[in-house]
This record gives C-alpha cells, structure tokens and sequence, in this order.
C-alpha cells in the first residue's frame, strides 16, 4: 500500500460527523463452527477530524444498543457473560494514525476499549469523496479490522456435544461510516 501521509481525498480542514442514519457498527463471529453470525449496535457516534493536513477518527458505541435477532441472546449479550453493559456501557475507538493509499485505500490504527481492556487495532478499506450533497459534503469510511473476543474480556464459551466452541474468538468488526462536514 503506497502511503500518503497528506489529508485523504482533498479533505479539508475541519470536522465531519457521523451521519447514524446512512451508517453501521456491526460484528462478525464464527458460530459453531458452521455458519458467521452478524449483530450491530445501533446508538454510536463519532466523528472525523482534519487538523494541520492529519485525520484523526474517533467513536464510542453504547453497548446496551447491540442487536441481535433474538431478546434472548441479547440480554446475554449484555450481561457479564460478554458485554457487562451496566459495569461498561461504553466501546471506544481513538485512532493514533490514518494511512491513505492512492485510489482510496486507508488504514486507521488506534485504540480500542471494550469492558476496560484496551488494545491497538488496525481497521483496514476505503475511504470516498468528499462530495456535496445539497450544500453538505459528506465522506464515506469502510473499515474492517479482526480481534481476539478474549483479549477484552469476551471469553464466554460453551464446549459443544461433539467437540469444538459455540463461538468462535476471532471477530472481525465491520464499520460503514457516512460523515458529514459540521459547519
């Protein structure tokens, strides 16, 4: 990937906020080793900022906002199996560095905290625009990255009859970013 360490894109100056309507947090994890089940949260925020030519994204999720398909695993979900959303209600991503391809390609590296265990990560994809939608210029961030679920605290697993984990430990993290210039 060939590096340009300048504002991505032409990106100006300034702040761009998250748009929730037009984006998605989401997770990915094998399950019993046969299928890939996917859940999201739906209350997060965050925002791009371009400061002396150098992005830096940040974002937290409110992890009492995870869906699933089921009430159930939900509240699992939330419980201390996995997300203790009353002890931690809080998953946050600060970046450190912002790599831009030519064409578009990005590598963010940062910090991410779940349940008080705070671990670098790099989210690699692409970045698009800037493009004026009705007087608002707005810029899309596709990122995924993949971690070890215990490494912040997410160790819950079940052994199944014939052998093997009802979950698997690497989940990758799917996030789709519209950003919108804060004016």
């Amino acid at each position: 990937m060939s590096v340009n360490v300048t504002t991505p894109q032409g990106i100006t100056a300034g702040s761009w906020k998250i748009d929730p309507v037009h984006s998605l947090v989401g997770f990915a994890v094998k399950h019993m080793g046969v299928s890939t089940f996917r859940g999201r949260f739906d209350d997060y925020d965050g925002d791009l900022v371009v400061e002396d030519g150098k992005p830096r994204l940040e974002g937290l999720v409110r992890t009492a906002s995870v869906v699933v398909g089921d009430e159930n695993l939900a509240g699992h979900l939330a419980s201390p199996d996995f997300f203790d959303t009353e002890r931690f209600p809080e998953i946050r991503f600060v970046s450190s560095d912002v790599r831009v391809a030519d064409g578009g390609g990005i590598e963010v590296e940062g910090e991410l905290t779940i349940k008080g265990n705070t671990h670098t990560v790099v989210g690699r994809g692409t970045i698009n625009g800037p493009v004026d939608v009705g007087g608002v210029e707005k810029v899309g961030v596709e990122l995924e990255a993949v971690i070890d679920r215990r490494d912040y605290g997410l160790g819950f697993n079940m052994t199944l009859p014939g052998g093997g984990l009802a979950v698997g430990n690497e989940v990758k993290l799917e996030v789709t970013l519209e950003l919108a210039r804060e004016s």
